[in-house]
């Protein structure tokens, strides 16, 4: 017990507005909420924890007051204060593992899950009572419901400045994972080379590997793909141009603009995952790839970074051709998106909700981030990510200290997502890729008060 005390990542804020008293109240309280304490557990006496974090007596001793006033601690004559009350944390949050998808009671600050505490549950409620009040459908259409694939095109032209629909075909994807598969079984060949960023995202690695397609790693730097170390002899090249995944770079304009006459030049099909694309919130967003060459340009896109990945809905937006043979897949193959969740998107565009959420996603984005960097920053790590989307990167200089940092976290309570499992080839790039969008704000606090002791001792 006495090292987990020893060790209880209490931060004060001597320039803060709140008194002192009130932040030694609040990080205990975090404490107990994301697991660092238990039931039971004896905390220092106040005069040894004035000690060790260097204020007086009378602010700890204010603090258990106030926590026992609240029925968190107990002070036993003689034998010391215990905590009473600890909660588990929340099981709103859980985290699936990355290597085994078995729930762990963590609280999830990993990257790609979506803020949902800004869906209106009344606009959400609404637009699945209006999904369901339409009649069952005999067949579906392959390519999507018509009203979804026209809510997609307004949305990308009012959102991401893409005109789909004039020379392009939009169709509706069960995801930006389940795109890729359909994308290579349909487009490519068994043996065909496949360009990929590295570190990047594994999911559409095993989309292309399960159509027997050869996948390789190709360098990013802080502007994203590395376009000068692709090889000529590839089929087509995936990315993540607005918001490198894992790494958070935006890939520039001019870049852009090599990428494109790369594409061209050599025949070559450039797959852009706009997976966060709408999350930009300190600068206007650069053009889509999609806009500046939607003939060399499959674009994907979803709703679960954006709402939530209950639905199953995404976009493939491509040249005629390419969405023939993805339809021409789906039908040998007897596959489509199922259109549950087409429906439910449908209907809050048709009321403006979706619109208001994206609002509000935005808003909420920014403060967000400011409390995961600044407790980062207190503690003198660096940053690393574009602002924007919902993670920002801690780097590690090995995979040992990533590893041993993880460890640290997920005994504490807190879900780490290291780098090391988002490489393709060899482990090159190490650290953490921290999301702020999963957990309710005030948790979001407390977990990243966590993370941020963690790092700063790995």
């Amino acid at each position: 017990m006495a090292n987990r005390i020893d060790e209880l990542p209490l931060e004060l804020d001597r320039k803060g507005l709140a008194p002192l008293s009130v932040q030694v109240a609040d990080g205990l309280r975090a404490a107990a909420a994301t697991g660092v304490l238990r039931r039971g557990d004896r905390l220092p006496s106040s005069r040894s924890l004035a000690d060790q974090l260097e204020v007086s007596r009378t602010v700890v001793s204010a603090a258990y007051d106030q926590l026992q006033a609240e029925g968190w601690i107990s002070g036993k004559q003689g034998s010391g204060t215990y905590l009473l009350a600890a909660p588990q944390p929340t099981p709103a949050h859980p985290v699936m593992s990355a290597a085994s998808n078995e729930a762990a009671d963590l609280l999830d600050l990993g990257p790609g899950a979506p803020c949902i505490e800004t869906i209106d549950p009344a606009a959400w409620r609404r637009a699945w009572r209006a999904a369901a009040d339409r009649a069952p459908l005999v067949r579906k259409d392959r390519a999507g419901e018509p009203d979804y694939r026209t809510a997609v095109a307004e949305h990308l032209l009012r959102h991401r400045g893409l005109t789909a629909g004039s020379d392009t075909v939009v169709l509706a994807t069960a995801g930006s994972s389940s795109a890729v598969g359909e994308f290579a079984a349909a487009i490519l060949r068994p043996g065909d080379r496949v360009a990929m960023e590295d570190p990047g995202y594994q999911r559409a690695v095993g989309a292309f590997r399960a159509a027997g397609v050869q996948v390789l790693p190709i360098p990013v730097d802080a502007q994203g793909l590395r376009v000068d170390q692709l090889p000529a002899d590839i089929r087509a090249v995936y990315c993540t141009p607005a918001h490198q995944f894992p790494l958070g770079g935006r890939m520039p304009a001019a870049r852009r603009v090599q990428l494109v006459e790369f594409a061209r030049q050599r025949g070559v099909l450039i797959i852009e995952d706009d997976y966060d694309g709408e999350l930009r919130y300190d600068t206007a967003p650069l053009p889509l790839l999609a806009a500046l060459a939607p003939d060399v340009v499959v674009h994907l896109g979803t709703t679960s970074k954006i709402l939530s990945p209950s639905l199953g809905a995404g976009w493939l937006v491509a040249t005629p051709g390419i969405a023939e043979a993805v339809l021409a897949h789906r039908e040998r193959t007897g596959t489509s998106p199922g259109p549950a969740g087409q429906q439910v998107l449908v209907e809050l565009a048709r009321n403006g909700d979706l619109a208001r959420h994206l609002r509000r996603l935005r808003r909420e984005m920014p403060p967000r981030r400011a409390v995961v960097v600044d407790a980062l920053h207190r503690r003198g790590l660096e940053v690393i990510g574009d602002d924007a989307g919902s993670h920002v990167v801690v780097p590690l200089p090995s995979a040992a200290a990533e590893e041993r940092v993880c460890g640290m976290a997920k005994r504490r309570g807190v879900y780490l997502d290291g780098l090391a499992r988002h490489h393709l080839g060899d482990e090159h790039t190490f650290g953490v890729a921290l999301g702020y969008a999963a957990l309710p704000e005030s948790v979001l606090t407390a977990a990243t008060r966590i993370a941020s002791y963690c790092l700063s001792r790995p």
